[in-house]
């Protein structure tokens, strides 16, 4: 393991385009030590030469994992541990939206394997470091749909699958693990929130992505109304970098001001079955490979 030198680390997950990038330009403006976790090699170079020409910042570190594949998400745990002595600050941004269901490298609705179980794995994965680097934040990108989840269905094997549901479903769940990760760290000097970016401009998705072709043709004749990636990441570097919110944990956050949460995710019984549900799911037994 590297020395610690005490320089402020963080680990962004999504951060080759979008949100991601964002965030993790803005971190390296600050002299933040950063990591980008990215799914696409070639596209994370690309990024990080683009944020390293945009902030002088040398100091920046490409971690390739998809993180639908939790054979994956633990490999590239095990190289963060190993190329970092510290780590005062996960954001876990990557999220994804499918047209059709379709299944992770270990079976799973790639939907709820990337949003909800990918993060949950890396954090866990992770959280002895962040403990061991205390005072340390941990910040989830959530969306603000008001579903429920089906706990009795998750991988949806008997309901017709729709991309705006799999997709809630599957971000309702960050919300869930923010609620119980949050109870856990009481004490440890490790805080968990999650953030609402707002709607901006995005490609979540792809071309058929989650922000419909009606968001698209408001976004193509009045761009100016939509927040571009810059403006949303604001709202997620204030639960990172705020000094207000150094003792703030598990809380629900829009634009620097807290939101109200579906009522499945206010449930402390609920949030403790799905914790119980995502570690049998990613048991190491899970993993492929």
């Amino acid at each position: 393991m590297p020395p610690t030198d005490g320089k402020r680390t963080a680990l962004v997950t999504g951060a080759n385009s979008g949100l991601g990038k964002a965030i993790a330009t803005a971190l390296a403006a600050e002299g933040t030590r950063v990591g980008l976790v990215v799914r696409d090699r070639e596209r994370g170079a690309t990024a990080l030469a683009e944020i390293r020409a945009a902030t002088g910042n040398d100091d920046l570190h490409l971690f390739i994992a998809d993180l639908s594949d939790q054979s994956a998400i633990r490999a590239v745990a095990e190289s963060v541990q190993q190329q970092f002595a510290q780590l005062h600050l996960l954001i876990n941004n990557a999220g994804t939206a499918f047209a059709e269901r379709r299944l992770s490298p270990q079976g799973i609705e790639s939907a709820l394997a990337t949003n909800h179980l990918g993060p949950f794995l890396l954090t866990n994965l992770l959280v002895d470091l962040l403990k061991a680097s205390a005072p340390a934040r941990i910040v989830n990108v959530g969306t603000r749909i008001n579903t429920a989840m089906d706990f009795d269905d998750l991988n949806w094997e008997r309901r017709p699958y729709g991309m705006m549901k799999g997709y809630g479903q599957s971000k309702l769940g960050n919300l869930h693990f923010t609620f119980e990760l949050a109870r856990r760290l009481q004490g440890n000097g490790v805080t968990v929130n999650c953030v609402f970016p707002g709607v901006f401009k995005s490609n979540l998705g792809g071309t058929d992505g989650a922000q419909g072709a009606f968001l698209k043709l408001f976004a193509r004749l009045f761009g100016w109304a939509i927040p571009s990636p810059e403006q949303a990441a604001r709202r997620v570097l204030y639960l990172a970098d705020a000094p207000e919110l150094a003792d703030v944990s598990g809380q629900y956050f829009g634009n620097r001001k807290l939101i109200p949460a579906p009522a499945q995710a206010l449930d402390p019984e609920a949030n403790r079955r799905l914790w119980q549900i995502s570690e049998a799911l990613t048991a190491p037994s899970q993993t492929a490979g």
